[in-house]
């Protein structure tokens, strides 16, 4: 099968050197075949000190070290290549960099967040299916090495509650959990899968607390510290025991094990991920914002 040739749009973020080097680097101890970044738009939010104090050193080490086009806008990226990787940190810009990509038909994998609200989340979505353009957005922690020996090795006995915990600075451009927040929330859904009714949170300086009932009656809490553990993992519920997951202990690399099935899904135009879960995960994360501002229970 040819190589694949991969755009990036956005190099605002470290996750576009973990990606090409996990791509582009065959002597890499994770080295992920079949593709090669071949070309990349720099993009960055001016009033995002993370992303317009960190586009030049990214662009500039793209282009020098691994040998990337770097191009003056996303539709000169989409040409030329065959499948895009929109890693824009800002999730403010998705939708309106999404909208200039998705007439190529290209698949295109998202990074976290979709999006800000799921409004723009629903957009997208329905972009997508219009244009016939596969589509992908998750955390990497979805596929954390830890997290899925943990389900599998669970067989067929369910699991009906489920803890997931991580860091949680906040950042202002990107509102409540919607920055770190997404993390422990992926891990969440991977684990209980779509259906919340509703949500309620707390949160104070040091810590976020979410609690969901699923419409099975599952519940499920997301608990995000600004202090002490700045670790990622969650505890598993089944009927015979409770299991601990530390997601920091896999040995594989979060971005490996993720881009694995961003590749997949570029070879075979199917997402790995139910649309309207990845839906979901905006709307639990923007209904744990509004909770955590007015201490009520919201419903998705």
């Amino acid at each position: 099968m040819p190589e694949i040739k991969i755009g990036i749009i956005g190099l605002d973020t470290s996750h576009v050197t973990a990606f090409t080097q996990l791509l582009n680097d065959p002597d890499h101890p994770h080295h992920v075949p079949g593709g090669r970044v071949v070309a990349a738009f720099p993009g960055g939010t001016p009033d995002f000190e993370l992303s317009f104090s960190r586009v030049g050193g990214y662009t500039r080490q793209l282009r020098d070290q691994f040998g990337v086009r770097i191009t003056a806008t996303p539709e000169a990226t989409a040409e030329q290549c065959d499948a895009i990787l929109l890693e824009s940190v800002d999730g403010r810009v998705h939708l309106q960099q999404f909208k200039k990509i998705v007439p190529f038909g290209k698949p295109v994998f998202i990074d976290k967040p979709l999006a800000l609200n799921s409004a723009d989340a629903r957009a997208m979505l329905e972009l997508a299916a219009e244009h016939r353009v596969p589509l992908m957005s998750c955390s990497a922690l979805r596929y954390a090495e830890a997290l899925t020996t943990a389900l599998a090795d669970g067989g067929q006995e369910a699991v009906f509650g489920a803890d997931c915990y991580g860091p949680m600075p906040l950042e202002p451009t990107q509102p409540g959990l919607f920055w770190y927040g997404i993390h422990p929330v992926e891990m969440l859904f991977a684990i209980l899968g779509k259906g919340c009714l509703d949500v309620t949170a707390i949160s104070n300086d040091g810590q976020e607390m979410a609690v969901g009932l699923w419409k099975d009656g599952r519940i499920g809490t997301v608990r995000g510290n600004r202090k002490g553990n700045n670790g990622f993992g969650a505890l598993l519920h089944r009927q015979t025991g409770t299991q601990y997951v530390d997601v920091n202990s896999g040995a594989k690399p979060y971005y490996a094990s993720l881009l694995e099935r961003i590749m997949e899904m570029f070879v075979t135009g199917k997402p790995p991920v139910d649309p309207e879960e990845t839906w979901q995960i905006i709307r639990f994360i923007e209904a744990v914002n509004e909770s955590r501002q007015t201490g009520r229970k919201v419903s998705l």
